[in-house]
């Protein structure tokens, strides 16, 4: 039986805000995981760019995001979060997306109150919207997974932000009234005073979305909220991207070197992170734990090789999962 926690039980058992960094793959959630994040979720934007190859547009559709999800959840050890955009249409569309990621394996699904990729930043009308919110939470009970409720209304618009706050609040207390538990996410607010307006309407669970680090006069960067700051507030987690760049700065940063000198040398020479002076990966999904799982069945003492070359051990100083959690 499965030992991963429930994402409510994660939030019940934290009595601070939690950093969740975004993903789009095992690879990126894997590494997640290695870190020690408890959380992970699956944008919407990176999914689309490392999936299909284009950027977040509305092009990935609900069955690229259940391939996804089903992928990520049956090799994971922690809860994944997925976006869901305007959840690919109305109320029935959601309703069905919301029963088929869950069925996916999510732990939330993230709604937001606008109507297509192109206009994301016109929030549909308050009604229409929680038409959609009464669907996902109809499609997700009797289950573990929670629905975020997202609103892209404007902060730097008083009256929008108020309408979105009021809007997020009101689909708390719907969740509430059924016995559901309901997040809300106001993606626009990018700074401690915002969180603050939002928080004086909100006052249930909330998170903030996008976490960003803006350039102090000692020339570094310094976050623009801290995750203290946002646990005064109430908030009890607080996304951020940061695995695709850093993944694409990686490989631009080993392609460039490789490239100028023809050779893979540079990326056996640096390995900040893992110490692991080699060209392959491998090792650091632990495939020596895979067949230290088979030979319990057979009774062998296989190794695992790529090829015939012995793979690297698991890096110290990392989280190992339970390899039962990754079948």
């Amino acid at each position: 039986m499965s030992s991963k926690k429930t994402l409510k039980q994660i939030l019940d058992e934290s009595n601070k805000c939690i950093l969740v960094p975004c993903v789009y793959d095992c690879a990126s959630n894997h590494a997640v995981e290695m870190c020690g994040f408890p959380i992970s979720l699956l944008s919407g934007g990176e999914t689309s760019i490392a999936m299909n190859g284009v950027i977040d547009y509305g092009f990935t559709g609900l069955t690229d995001l259940e391939w996804m999800v089903s992928r990520i959840c049956q090799t994971s050890s922690i809860p994944l979060i997925c976006d869901i955009e305007d959840g690919f249409g109305g109320p029935l569309a959601v309703y069905r997306a919301a029963r088929r990621l869950s069925g996916a394996g999510a732990a939330a699904i993230q709604l937001e109150d606008t109507s297509d990729m192109e206009n994301s930043t016109r929030i549909l009308p308050r009604d229409k919207y929680l038409a959609k919110v009464r669907a996902a939470l109809d499609a997700l009970e009797g289950t573990d997974c929670l629905l975020i409720a997202r609103s892209n209304a404007d902060p730097f618009n008083p009256e929008e932000m108020k309408e979105g706050c009021e809007r997020l609040q009101e689909a708390i207390e719907i969740g509430a009234a059924r016995g559901q538990y309901v997040i809300a996410m106001m993606v626009a607010i990018i700074n401690y005073e915002q969180a603050a307006e939002m928080a004086k309407i909100v006052t249930g669970p909330k998170i903030f979305a996008d976490v960003r680090a803006e350039k102090g006069a000692d020339g570094h960067y310094h976050p623009s909220v801290t995750m203290e700051q946002l646990t005064d507030l109430g908030f009890c987690m607080c996304s951020t991207h940061y695995t695709l760049k850093a993944a694409m700065e990686g490989m631009l940063e080993h392609g460039l070197a490789n490239f100028k000198n023809q050779s893979v040398a540079y990326t056996f020479e640096n390995a900040p992170a893992t110490g692991i002076e080699s060209f392959s990966a491998s090792g650091m999904f632990d495939p020596q734990a895979y067949m230290k799982l088979e030979n319990t069945f057979t009774g062998e003492d296989k190794e695992y090789t790529i090829v015939g070359h012995k793979v690297e051990e698991y890096p110290e100083g990392f989280v190992r999962p339970d390899i039962k959690e990754k079948l």
